[in-house]
């Protein structure tokens, strides 16, 4: 037997989407499984789905329609007629960096009197303070636009205003209750904003900003939009999407000095940029400045048509980032002996692990605490926050990172007592605190986690896009996915399950056999499989064997040929053959489908779900069973009706879950003994 090693979501699929996807496929000329593909991500009518696909620039939304936006183009302007100085004032991310690069190029375009600055994020920290604002003020500055900051400055900003300095805000994080009282404030995620796209990055904030100033969206600059929205890890939809296609097809065909740089000394090839080598390649080196030195060589990169000091400054980026990676190893290292410890001592009390990772130490750069803890959410799968601890003062500057289910910004917002400052998101946070108070900061969030998280919250969940046959896996609508591109947040590279597929072949490659190779199907129409890291399995698997197996379809080029190739994710194998009781995924899935019905009439019902799922007619009829007993449906009159609203039960607390899981047990271990 080969589990599965995460919880497989197949998204649900309901008879009418079949008919959907054939007329959309038949209207737009696509490929049967690329028009379930764009059915089952929302897209199931050809208007919809030709915007999505094809959709330009015409589909912006005016950047009026945020709210602030006139009163900020008001006072840059203002400040134009006046030649008063302007500062530009940034983040040292990624998406800091490219906005704070748009601005430039835009103020060098309108002509203004400018400069920019951003923080020193191991001396100064986050965000606006008050001796950079003193700073301007002896510069002169009458006027400071923000970028991807300054939406909880309200303090700084009022300091700001004492000094006589205009603040205009642009960002795109969470706002506080408290709004600071700039002259203006944009921001898509403010209340009252009509804004109807809330997922801009702060670059896509400073890009509109350009549109309102110039009059026409800026297109020559969605290179560095993608970046920022890329790095950024912004919904890769409505305008982002189209923001972000423009900008790949610019890298592509005409990249700017800066950029061409870095893909030199980063060995990438622009001709085949995508989105993956955004993510995985520019933006590493250009966060690197901001971890480990200061941000401002990042946008001299960015900013310059001198291809002689670009590709110096590439390389030192591309130093910086391979420093980067040691320490990041250095410190996951002594991160994970810490972790280690905690477990053992807590082994050693008959207890169990904290839920939540709670890890510092002296001397830990908090540049690059953000990817340790990423790194340590992907080995355990639990929320984690990294912080390294200033030996001479106490206080901890904090990273955290966190799985479906835990929200982060919330979890920080309960424990507001304990720290000094914080901000982020469901899925990644920052904050400050003194090392004091770390035992009672980990002690609430464990807390918090073991009243909002179920047993299943604490198993990686995939995914899954489609259900799909070897036969469908062709070049052709390989190809054709590729219109389904740019792939991020928002919208993922289609997984796709191969249910019951025929292993024709498998073996191990690669150094100390550490890959699978697999070859799925039959006869001459065969798809090959690739696992990294997962070459352990192939002595549990058997050529003529079936197997369940997500992963993303690709072509794989190798000496002129082009054959299609499935980036394995997880399989499941049993090599019994035998009936197997339900996954706690398999209920999940289908109480998905039930849910989307709403009510359906009980006659034909266990057969269609059946079909849909994958599923045995009687294991459905179970679950079924369960989910009445828990009063998760109604059952009446020959109608099923989900509830609204019902009250949160685990599995276990059905006595008809539990009889049948106690007999599956009871019957697998006789079978097993009679073996």
């Amino acid at each position: 037997m080969i589990h599965r090693k995460t919880r497989w979501a197949l998204a649900p699929w309901r008879t009418e989407d079949d008919e959907k996807a054939k007329e959309l496929a038949a209207a737009l000329n696509l490929p049967p499984l690329v028009a379930r593909l764009l059915v089952g991500r929302g897209y199931a009518d050809p208007p919809s789905a030709e915007r999505f696909l094809r959709g330009g620039h015409e589909l912006f939304h005016d950047p009026y329609l945020l709210l602030g936006m006139k009163e900020a183009v008001e006072r840059i302007r203002l400040a134009a007629e006046r030649n008063e100085k302007i500062r530009i004032y940034g983040d040292y991310d990624a998406d800091g960096v490219s906005s704070t690069s748009l601005l430039v190029h835009l103020f060098r375009a309108l002509g203004l009197d400018f400069d920019y600055y951003i923080p020193h994020r191991a001396l100064e920290g986050y965000g606006l303070n008050r001796a950079a604002i003193g700073l301007a003020a002896a510069d002169g500055v009458g006027l400071i636009v923000t970028v991807d900051t300054g939406i909880s400055a309200f303090d700084e900003i009022e300091y700001a205003k004492e000094a006589g300095i205009d603040v205009v805000v642009t960002d795109h994080h969470e706002p506080p209750d408290n709004i600071p009282k700039a002259v203006a404030v944009v921001n898509p995620k403010q209340k009252n904003c009509l804004y109807p796209f809330k997922g801009l990055a702060g670059v896509g904030v400073a890009f509109k900003l350009a549109h309102a100033l110039l009059g026409r969206p800026p297109l020559e600059w969605t290179d560095i939009v993608s970046l920022g929205t890329i790095a950024d890890l912004m919904p890769l939809t409505d305008e982002n999407r189209i923001m972000v296609r423009y900008g790949l097809d610019r890298l592509r065909r005409h990249a700017p000095t800066g950029f061409r740089a870095l893909a030199e000394a980063g060995g990438m090839e622009l001709a085949a940029m995508t989105s993956t080598t955004v993510a995985f390649g520019i933006a590493p080196r250009i966060n690197a400045a901001g971890r480990l030195d200061h941000a401002k060589r990042a946008v001299e990169l960015l900013t310059t048509d001198d291809y002689d000091q670009a590709i110096l400054t590439a390389l030192s980026l591309d130093n910086l980032n391979k420093e980067r990676q040691r320490v990041v190893d250095s410190i996951v290292k002594e991160a994970e002996q810490q972790w280690s410890a905690k477990c053992e001592a807590a082994e050693a009390k008959g207890e169990e692990p904290p839920p939540v990772i709670v890890l510092a130490g002296e001397g830990w750069n908090v540049g690059v605490i953000g990817i340790v803890a990423s790194k340590l959410l992907e080995r355990n799968y639990r929320p984690v926050i990294i912080l390294g601890i200033d030996e001479a003062t106490g206080m901890c500057k904090g990273s955290a990172r966190s799985i479906d289910g835990y929200d982060l910004h919330a979890a920080l917002t309960a424990c507001d007592e304990l720290l000094d400052h914080y901000g982020g998101h469901q899925a990644a946070a920052g904050m400050s605190l003194h090392r004091d108070r770390l035992e009672p900061f980990e002690k609430r969030l464990g807390e918090l986690a073991a009243e909002w998280l179920t047993d299943e919250d604490w198993v990686p969940k995939t995914a899954v896009d489609l259900a799909c046959s070897v036969s469908e896996a062709t070049i052709e609508t390989i190809d054709e996915l590729s219109l389904l591109e740019p792939f991020g947040m928002g919208n993922p590279s289609p997984r796709l399950l191969f249910q019951g597929a025929e292993l024709a072949d498998r073996r191990t490659i690669g150094k100390e056999s550490k890959h699978l190779k697999l070859a799925l199907g039959g006869g001459r129409r065969l798809l090959d499989g690739i696992g990294f890291g997962m070459g352990q399995l192939a002595e549990g698997l058997k050529p003529g064997c079936r197997i369940d197996a997500i992963g993303e379809l690709s072509i794989n080029e190798w000496n002129g040929q082009r054959k299609p190739q499935l980036h394995l994710h997880d399989l499941h194998y049993d090599p019994e053959g035998e009936a197997s009781f339900p996954e706690r995924e398999q209920f999940g899935l289908i109480y998905q489908h039930l849910r989307k019905l709403g009510r359906a009439p009980l006659r034909g019902l266990t057969e269609r779900l059946a079909k849909q799922s994958g599923l045995s007619g009687g294991t459905v009829q179970l679950i079924i069973d369960v989910f009445e007993e828990l009063q998760f449906i109604e059952l009446r009159d020959g109608v099923m009706a989900s509830v609204p609203s019902p009250q949160k039960k685990d599995l276990s607390a059905s006595a008809r879950y539990r009889e049948a899981k106690q007999s599956f047990e009871e019957s697998h271990s006789a079978a097993l003994r009679l073996k």
